[in-house]
């Protein structure tokens, strides 16, 4: 059966695709965000704001940065490695691999180049990025499925690492400049609840894997008319914080109200994914669905926001307690402004 797409191609059921595999690897060093509060303690008094604004207003204790000498690439590579041997698939026969990090060395060449040599994957083996903010993992899923449904390739790997270090870094040292006002720091605080790691999942033809999780629809918006609210590149981030929780929080309200007539999400899922951002906005995603929060596994607290890698490194912790047939629903918000759901059936 192939998908089946309504709704001015917005809405797509997926007839033949299941997650084989899907493994994380973690950067190694813990950035605590106590030693934010120590870095930034001058600017925070002469600015007049309070320290502890990580932890008090985010919930994030703690995220993670790479080890010197390894980058997100590597990150990367080894979820891949993981992955791949977790599915039991022949190296040989992925036929495509997506890289979907935000985190970029070049402009060109891609960095999925660079994950696709280390991962030593076959000539064979189409490989590209895909980029679109924090929703990046889920549409590369999404791409990987057509391209398995419609014949083009037998296997799939999508793959994502993400480094905050550098843009961290840089945001500490200009923040502690002289001429620092407090609008800097709250336009410049998101940057500093990034974390880095690294996750990857293997995908296949479902008729030829009884064991795997399948993928069963998916539902897309876009309003990009809210494109300039979070903005940011190796050096800088700038994030209007309530305007994208808004933009956001009500772009998702309507997607699931048009979507209604398609799938029957509102009748509840024993697992919710939610992009990880910080415990007000998950709080917020639970009020404004009627989620209730113990079915919304959170790892925000001590990885942050791992941008696209957040939505499959959360699944990835919640492998063990899913049951067959559990209805798992992984729920994407990305700057720009995208969303997009992605229902599982484990």
């Amino acid at each position: 059966m192939s998908g089946l797409y309504t709704n001015g191609n917005t809405t797509h059921r997926f007839g033949n695709t299941a997650v084989l595999a899907v493994q994380t690897a973690d950067a190694s060093r813990v950035v605590t965000s106590d030693a934010f509060d120590e870095a930034l303690a001058d600017t925070y008094r002469r600015v007049g704001l309070r320290p502890g604004l990580l932890e008090r207003l985010a919930g994030i204790r703690e995220r993670r940065w790479w080890a010197e000498g390894v980058t997100f690439v590597d990150g990367a590579a080894e979820a891949g490695a993981k992955a791949v041997s977790e599915s039991g698939v022949d190296p040989a026969a992925i036929g495509l691999m997506v890289n979907t990090s935000v985190s970029r060395r070049y402009l060109e060449p891609s960095t999925a180049v660079a994950v696709h040599h280390a991962l030593g994957l076959p000539r064979s083996c189409q490989n590209f990025d895909v980029t679109n903010a924090c929703l990046g993992f889920v549409n590369g899923m999404e791409l990987a499925a057509a391209m398995i449904e419609s014949g083009m390739v037998e296997y799939a790997l999508v793959v994502n690492g993400e480094d905050a270090r550098p843009v961290q870094e840089r945001t500490v040292e200009r923040l502690n400049g002289p001429g620092t006002v407090s609008k800097d720091v709250i336009a410049q605080f998101a940057t500093l609840t990034l974390g880095s790691g690294a996750v990857a999942m293997v995908l296949g033809r479902a008729d030829r894997h009884p064991e795997g999780h399948r993928l069963v629809a998916s539902v897309s918006r876009a309003g990009t008319e809210h494109h300039e609210l979070c903005t940011g590149d190796n050096d800088l981030m700038r994030t209007d914080l309530k305007g994208l929780l808004d933009a956001g929080l009500q772009l998702s309200q309507d997607m699931w109200a048009e979507a209604a007539g398609e799938v029957d999400w509102a009748a509840g899922m024993d697992r919710y994914v939610v992009h990880q951002v910080s415990k007000v906005h998950t709080q917020a995603m639970c009020d404004r669905f009627a989620i209730d929060p113990a079915l919304v596994p959170t790892t925000f607290p001590t990885r942050g926001n791992l941008g696209p890698a957040s939505v499959p490194y959360t699944l990835a912790g919640q492998q063990d307690s899913l049951a067959d047939g559990d209805r798992v629903l992984l729920m994407g918000i990305g700057s720009g402004l995208n969303v997009s759901c992605l229902e599982l059936a484990w």
